[in-house]
């Protein structure tokens, strides 16, 4: 899922800037971003719905089928199968394989521990992004990295908080989802230097599917009735919520674009508070506080060197 967050990295190549005055870029992107954050809050109520009754193989193979198909007007007008061809199958392969079980992490983690831990656990996929650009592709560390690094890792001590407090499975599971998210989008942006994003969500729909057949056929269950909404809700928002996010970044710099991500958390929050009467304890609130002030310097420090 959050893989997908990485995919509004894509645009970079991307001839269109800005579609207007300053001000009318701005606009668009925030009309998009607010897509792209309705997309991603209402697949995390339709996640967890429809958790409770099907396995995470069956959710997940379900989505990728689904997008598949929502996706086939994209890659017809790219220029059908002829267009997807690669010469990094490996690569791509790789990467779904670590996004298909961060991914599977992340729907499993929804299931054990409250919507706003999920969120704010998932939004030190910076930090793991950082760190992987550091060691595998050359990039250096900065002191607003250094920074964003410090407080997202003090973040995460605060909300799972070690030594004093049971450590749910869930936080860990989520931990490691995030460390996964992280390390494509580090892949994700080494596949941009070759392959258009058609063909690397492309690669993502077939290599996801073909991992999760067989675990999935082996817990089949039909879906009853009621839960095919929440189905097509989960493929719909994990298909084009990324293509929101894209468009945000055609009209503005990520500066701008990424910061209006944040919301998630407060939203997350209030989400899980009015639809599953979740409490936001002091730890939660103050572990996704120092995460996002961690982000939001490092997204400083970029803004200087722009």
């Amino acid at each position: 899922m959050r893989a997908s967050c990485a995919l509004g990295a894509l645009v970079r190549d991307s001839t269109a800037r800005y579609a207007g005055p300053m001000n009318t870029a701005y606009r668009n992107a925030a009309l998009w971003m607010t897509g792209w954050l309705a997309a991603m809050l209402t697949i995390t109520v339709a996640g967890r719905e429809v958790g409770r009754e099907l396995d995470v193989f069956q959710i997940m193979v379900l989505r990728s089928v689904i997008g598949f198909l929502l996706l086939w007007p994209l890659v017809r007008r790219a220029g059908g199968f002829a267009a997807m061809r690669t010469q990094r199958l490996g690569l791509h392969v790789l990467r779904n394989c670590v996004h298909y079980g961060a991914q599977f992490g992340w729907f499993a983690a929804l299931l054990l521990i409250p919507v706003a831990q999920v969120i704010a656990i998932e939004f030190t996929l910076p930090i793991w992004t950082a760190l992987f650009a550091v060691t595998l592709l050359g990039e250096r560390f900065t002191p607003a990295k250094l920074i964003a690094l410090a407080f997202g890792l003090i973040g995460v001590v605060v909300i799972v908080r070690p030594g004093f407090a049971t450590v749910e499975t869930g936080q860990l599971i989520m931990i490691a989802a995030a460390f996964g998210f992280g390390t494509s989008v580090g892949m994700t942006k080494l596949l941009t230097r070759t392959d258009s994003a058609v063909a690397i969500i492309f690669w993502m729909t077939i290599v996801q599917t073909a991992l999760g057949i067989v675990p999935a056929l082996y817990v089949w269950r039909w879906p009853a009735a009621h839960l095919w909404p929440w189905i097509l809700v989960i493929a719909f928002c994990g298909t084009f919520s990324h293509y929101c996010y894209a468009r945000a970044m055609q009209h503005a710099d990520a500066t701008v674009a990424v910061p209006m991500d944040f919301l998630r958390v407060p939203l997350a929050a209030l989400l899980g508070w009015l639809v599953y009467a979740e409490r936001v304890d002091l730890y939660t609130a103050a572990g996704a506080a120092l995460i996002l002030t961690g982000n939001l310097l490092n997204l400083g420090g970029l803004r200087r060197r722009v």
